[in-house]
Parts: C-alpha cells; structure tokens; sequence
C-alpha cells in the first residue's frame, strides 16, 4: 500500500506528463548557481537518500556569469539536469519551448503564495518555490544617531511634500561618507522606487517603463540623488562593480543600504559596527517591495522521471528545505520551515521582521515572460547611460524601453 502512495504522489505532482511509472531508483541532477546554498542542499539530500535509499542526487554547481548560457546550450542537446535552479526572467522561456514539466502537488497550500503566483504562467505552475527575498533597509546604526535620524521613518516624494527622506539623506552624507545605495540596483533599488511611486516596469510581458509619468518620476528623482544631491556614490562606480555599494557599507562609508537578505551574511561577517534593518523607504504609493523567488524545475528531457519527481516532492516540504532555513542562507519556499531562518538570524541578534513585513505588503513583481532576461539585460545597457548622467531620463528611458521590447521579439 505505501509504494502504491508514494506513486499516486508522484504522478500528481508532475500531473502534466503522460509517463510510464519506473523503479524508485536511479541518479538525479540538481543544478543550481550558490556554491553557499549548495552545501545546505547536500545535507538536504543526504537525509533525502536516507528515506529513498534507491535515489542518489547529485548536486551541480555553475556560477551565475555560464549558468544561463550552459542551460541553454545543455536544454538544447538533451543533457540538461534532471532538476534545476530557475529565475523568474527566464523559467517562461523554458516552460513556453515545452522543456520543463509542469507541477501539480497537494503540498502547494504550504509554499510561499507570491513565488507560486511568480511561477504560474499559462495556468500551470512551473516550479517548486526554494527561497524567496524582499527588500528593507540595513543601516550603520552610528551614523544614523550622529545624524539624528530615524531609519524606521523615512518617506520620499518626487513633489517634495512630506519628503523625510532627502534631508536625512544630506545630513548623512559627510567627508567620505555617502547617505544612500542609489544605484542601478534593480532588485534593491530602481523597481522598488518605481513601485513605491505607483509606477510599471511591464504590462504582460511587454515593457513599459517609458511610458508611465509615475515611473519616470521615479526614476528621474533616484537619478537626481546621484547627479545632483552627491548623497550617494558616483554611478560611474556602482556601475562597474555591482557590490560597490555593499562595501562601502561594510567599510562604513554608506549610512543606508536597501537591499534584501541575500547580503545578511556578507554584512554580518564583514561590518565591524553596529547596524540594523528597518522598512524599506515609503514613497507616494507606500512602501512597495520587489518580491523575487527561486524555483526548483523539472526538466522534461530526466530520463528518470519518477525520481525527479520524489525529490521535487522532497524539495517541496519543509524538511526539504530546511538546512536552506537552518543555515541561515535565505527565507524557505515552504512556509513551515520559515521560523528556522528567522531563529538563525535572531541568534545572531538579527531582527528579520522589516524583510517579513514588506512581503506581506505591498509588492512589486520582479520582470517575468520568456525572454525577460534578454529584455532586462538590452535595457540595462542604456539605463547605465541614464544613470551616469550621459542621457536625459525620458530619452534614455524610451530607448531602453524600446531596447527591451525589441529583445523579447528577437
């Protein structure tokens, strides 16, 4: 009778495939591009093993800068992983060319509701949810008690009315000490801004950024903040170097840093002062947070699809998931496993709250559709050149806008 419900479980979470049952045996790949996560999967899949003694996963590690274009290359010759890591800028890619299994599973009620909505495309579901992040504000809690300022209670306003947020901004900003991360950040810092102001970066899969007022207000006062307050770094440095920001945070030289959860531990090991998370900054429309997620993929090329389909079952349940919450490496996909991520970092005196409140808020979700990435990636180029000050923000984002639209058409 078990073997026949392990079985029934496997053919309904990978419901959308006509298959053939196999013996519960056989190697899985697993491919993600966290060398840290890696190792919390390893422990993962060794008690994963221990359970379902026929399965062996292996883990495969490739770094960000190859992982998309291996996979492409890898989908291609029909020697993808069986599971892999996948974003939402290009898992709709994959799902539309027919290369990933769609997942239905009674487990569903208990993973994160925004990642499940971010991996639903054509209504199905095309990932099992890992670990998600939202964005708050870290803050060197020195600096801000020198200036007088309350992080907790920072509001910006294109008009300027009620704008709390620029004059901390000023006061924060002495000698080699900048008071903001404004930059082309787009998780941490531009879509959050054009969110927070009411603004679109997409209307379906389209881009219309350039289009919305609310959105190139927003982007016109973040560029403002760099070009013509000089309260954050010179973009011709964060441009370069996407963790600028980041180490001038952990060298103190940048008061406030909105960023997400995925920098907790570079700035836990590497600041050597006090610092803090408080919420993100209000703007007009409140406090509106990018929310993003990584989702566990099955390829539809496994050889193995009912040991894919145990370890995706694995990968959907807490105990699957919890060395990711254990370890303090990121926000689990299933909701039950999340107070071992918030426990870790409280042990480190860390209150992760700010990260849990703007999930629960208002959100803004990151680019989706089947070639996002491609979009983002074409818009990115010119935006760099808004950013440093080379083009006007209207012009820059019309061109970058069109830059987009044109790369998903290619």
């Amino acid at each position: 009778m078990r073997v026949l419900l392990r079985l029934f479980a496997v053919l309904v979470l990978l419901g959308g495939c006509s298959v053939t049952p196999e013996k519960d045996t056989g190697t899985v790949t697993f491919r993600l591009w966290d060398e840290q996560v890696a190792r919390a999967y390893e422990e993962s899949f060794a008690a994963f093993t221990k359970q379902n003694p026929g399965i062996t996963v292996t883990v495969e590690v490739v770094p960000w800068a190859d992982y998309w274009t291996k996979l492409a290359t890898d989908i291609g010759s029909g020697t993808a992983p069986d599971v892999l890591w996948t974003n939402t800028s290009n898992f709709g890619l994959y799902a539309d060319n027919g290369a990933l299994l769609p997942i239905e599973d009674p487990q569903r009620a208990g993973w994160t509701p925004s990642v499940v909505d971010l991996y639903t495309r054509g209504g199905k579901l095309w990932g099992v949810p890992q670990l998600w992040d939202t964005i708050a504000l870290y803050y060197n809690k020195d600096l801000v008690a020198k200036a007088g300022v309350d992080p907790a209670d920072l509001t910006w306003n294109p008009a300027g009315t009620g704008d709390t947020f620029l004059p901390a901004a000023r006061a924060l900003t002495t000698g080699n000490v900048y008071g903001f991360n404004a930059s082309l950040d787009n998780q941490g810092v531009l879509w959050d801004f054009v969110g927070s102001n009411g603004g679109a970066w997409q209307d379906g899969d389209a881009f219309v950024f350039a289009d919305r007022p609310k959105t190139v207000e927003a982007v016109r006062y973040l560029v403002d903040l760099i070009g013509e307050e000089h309260v954050a770094p010179p973009a011709a440095d964060t441009t370069t170097n996407g963790d600028k920001t980041l180490q001038l945070f952990t060298q103190g030289r940048l008061a406030l840093f909105q960023s997400g959860p995925y920098h907790l531990r570079a700035i836990h090991e590497g600041a050597s002062f006090p610092w803090g998370i408080a919420p993100m900054l209000a703007g007009p429309a409140g406090r509106v947070s990018v929310v993003h997620g990584v989702a566990a993929a099955a390829s539809a090329a496994t050889r193995n699809r009912d040991a894919t389909g145990q370890v995706l079952r694995w990968l959907g349940s807490a105990e699957g998931v919890r060395p990711i919450a254990e370890g303090g490496y990121a926000f689990p996909g299933v909701t039950a496993a999340e107070p071992a991520f918030t426990a870790y970092w409280k042990k480190q005196g860390v209150d992760l709250r700010p990260f849990l409140d703007a999930a629960r808020g208002t959100t803004f979700p990151a680019p989706v559709g089947p070639r996002a990435g491609a979009g983002t990636t074409a818009a990115g180029s010119v935006l760099e050149q808004v950013f440093l000050g080379q083009l006007g923000v209207e012009e820059g984002l019309r061109r970058a806008q069109s830059a987009a639209n044109d790369a998903i058409e290619e």
